[in-house]
């Protein structure tokens, strides 16, 4: 496939751990898996909804116990990047995950970092916080992640987005922007518009993880046009957790015809069928995106990243530059 040059901004470091190296990790770390087999586990990954998938997302990271672990698993995404055309990546992490399975913060980002300092892919490190866990949970992790913020360009939300809704996390997400941090928030995949609208409003968001049911709204759409809100969506996660029967269906046609800030990602591609290119592929093919489309989406990515401006101008010529 050729698809065009493009920056990832919607993907979890631990959701690219495919299922080969969930049983490389657990021989590595003498951990029993509760899996006959490979096969056995990528069977498993059939979703209802994203309840469904976290739960099994979750158990999988037991895996992961060193900063080797973590390299790894950072290093094998990167490779896949570059492979695919994928010039630069803003990366979420959960260390609440690992916090509480008591894997230190160093030795999360400092295995991913070691990747990235490695890697010839531009990458940058976002924190996520979890919102089915506690804001005090939230700020401890932003405070254990202080003596390392020269590696971390921001924070986000991420995980069980009903009943958890972004006004939870208004102090820390305060906290983060005092410390000179950018911001992101899943909003608006499961939950209402209303989430879109406190993630803007009170964690002062730069960019929407997701952002799909913002078209219910149309006062929203508006505003996401006019503000030019960067939208992160992810197709093929949003097809493998329901919000969509198929892709054919996905509105991402119409989010574009809005003229809103639209970028294609690939979330958790270990567990939903697909990297950066397999996303680009799969709605030039089933939504008849346009080479033009697929070019502004492309830069929109660009756009849309925590990249300085000089650094943005040199990926969006290669964009300009590239040839269906």
């Amino acid at each position: 496939m050729n698809t065009p040059p493009k920056a990832e901004l919607h993907v979890h470091i631990e959701g690219t751990l495919e299922p080969e190296m969930v049983f490389a990790l657990a021989q590595r770390n003498d951990i029993a898996l509760p899996h006959e087999s490979v096969a056995d586990l990528r069977a498993k990954y059939r979703f209802a909804d994203l309840q469904s998938f976290l739960d099994i997302y979750y158990a999988n990271m037991a895996v992961l116990r060193t900063a080797a672990d973590f390299r790894d698993l950072a290093a094998a995404y990167l490779d896949r990047c570059a492979a695919q055309g994928v010039r630069h990546a803003e990366i979420f992490f959960d260390p609440q995950a690992h916090l509480k399975r008591g894997v230190a913060m160093e030795t999360v980002i400092g295995g991913l970092c070691a990747a990235l300092d490695d890697s010839e892919v531009s990458a940058s490190l976002i924190l996520c916080f979890l919102r089915d866990e506690s804001a005090e949970s939230a700020a401890e992790a932003l405070r254990l992640a202080e003596p390392f913020l020269d590696r971390i360009v921001g924070v986000g939300l991420d995980s069980a987005e009903v009943g958890h809704p972004p006004s939870k996390f208004t102090e820390v997400f305060q906290r983060a922007h005092e410390l000179g941090l950018r911001a992101v928030a899943h909003a608006g995949e499961e939950g209402p518009p209303e989430y879109v609208r406190e993630a803007l409003d009170l964690l002062g968001v730069q960019r929407v993880d997701h952002g799909i049911r913002a078209l219910e709204d149309p006062e929203l759409v508006e505003r996401l046009r006019r503000e030019q809100v960067p939208l992160t969506v992810c197709p093929l996660s949003n097809v493998r957790l329901g919000a969509f029967p198929e892709l054919g269906r996905h509105t991402l046609p119409q989010l574009l015809e809005h003229g809103l800030l639209v970028t294609v990602n690939s979330d958790d591609p270990a567990y939903f069928g697909g990297y950066a290119d397999e996303n680009f592929d799969a709605v030039r093919r089933e939504l008849g995106l346009s080479p033009e489309q697929l070019r502004t989406l492309a830069a929109n990515s660009f756009h849309a990243s925590f990249l300085d401006e000089d650094r943005k101008a040199a990926f969006l010529a290669e964009v300009e530059a590239w040839t269906p």
